[in-house]
């Protein structure tokens, strides 16, 4: 017996293969829910998978994108792929995940579309990528960037918030409860990427407005993107062994802020008694924390929806559509990690 078609799941589910259809790519149409349900059921009953090859074929779209992130073992890009998965469901997409490494090589294989002529257009966390060699990729396929805007202009859209205020405005709520010696894990010096650079700005620029001076041992580089717990702790453990210890520690993600959490404990030392401490991103797992995380939450609906949106536009539009810079929303979540300084 052969693979089950869309003829196969209409005839299970009772109904035409135009209904079929329509049910499928989220046409609006006049079929109800307990039909559609039906739909559903039949596809599960005969595992019926969609033929993408005929679809493209047929329609001259496969409505597949792929999404291409440093490290899906990291809390904010599972999170991120996951938000992105509904995004594109919602907008009627598959999406497929590559997992790059922060790869440069791997990174330009995925804004080529992973040599897959199914892939339709991209969307793309890069952390290693040459702006040059991206501005020069063979395939140019429609492109959405997400983060920092140190890319060229090359009629790409960039979805992204702006680091700088986001940063200032965690700092300035560790100034406002009463640190003053407030330490920072994330800098990078080889080579720094630019969202580490942007809240480094922020931070530096909090500091200086209440009037203290940014001190170079009070900020000690990780080495390199992605961002990881291991990090974290052996960052802090350097913090804690300074003669004089920071009374806060601000990491640039909150899994350098759980890190840290680990090194403390190490150290015979507990957030917030000892001090205080906040992260960046708004991960679930800094909900659950003991203490739960201070931190710049970002709206990963509304980034992944910013995202899919754009790309769309990209990929159905008949024009040239100009690059665009979106901002997504964020905002500041006090948890217990930063209450006021004894």
């Amino acid at each position: 017996m052969g693979e089950p078609t869309l003829h196969d799941v209409a005839n299970r589910a009772g109904v035409s293969i135009k209904t079929v259809s329509n049910v499928l790519r989220g046409v609006s149409s006049k079929a109800s829910a307990a039909t559609a349900a039906r739909i559903y059921a039949a596809i599960e009953e005969l595992n019926y998978r969609p033929n993408l090859a005929a679809r493209r074929l047929r329609t001259g779209h496969s409505d597949v994108i792929a999404l291409a992130v440093p490290d899906l073992r990291n809390p904010y890009f599972a999170e991120l792929s996951a938000s992105m998965i509904k995004a594109a469901r919602d907008a009627g997409y598959t999406l497929l995940i590559e997992e790059t490494g922060g790869d440069a090589d791997i990174e330009l294989s995925a804004a080529e579309g992973l040599h897959d002529p199914m892939i339709e257009g991209v969307i793309l966390s890069p952390l290693a990528i040459d702006p040059a060699k991206l501005a020069a990729r063979t395939r140019r396929l429609p492109l959405v960037l997400l983060g920092e805007r140190d890319y060229p202009s090359q009629g790409d859209d960039h979805v992204l918030f702006d680091n700088v205020e986001a940063s200032y405005r965690i700092t300035e709520h560790l100034l406002q409860q009463g640190y003053r010696r407030i330490a920072v894990i994330g800098r990078q010096d080889d080579p720094p990427h630019a969202t580490a650079v942007k809240r480094l700005n922020g931070y530096q620029a909090a500091l200086r407005k209440a009037g203290i001076r940014y001190q170079k041992q009070l900020a000690p580089t990780v080495p390199g993107a992605p961002y990881g717990k291991a990090m974290g702790a052996a960052a802090a453990h350097k913090l804690f062994d300074l003669p004089k210890r920071p009374d806060a520690v601000y990491c640039f993600a909150d899994v350098l802020a759980l890190g840290t959490l680990r090194a403390a404990h190490e150290s015979g030392l507990s957030a917030p008694d000892d001090f205080g401490l906040a992260g960046f991103d708004g991960i679930d797992e800094g909900r659950f924390s003991v203490p739960s995380l201070t931190t710049i939450a970002v709206d990963f609906a509304d980034l992944a929806n910013l995202a899919v949106t754009a790309l769309v536009e990209r990929m159905r539009s008949k024009k040239s559509i100009p690059d665009r810079e979106l901002h997504c929303r964020y905002e500041l979540i006090i948890g217990e990690s930063s209450k006021p300084r004894p």
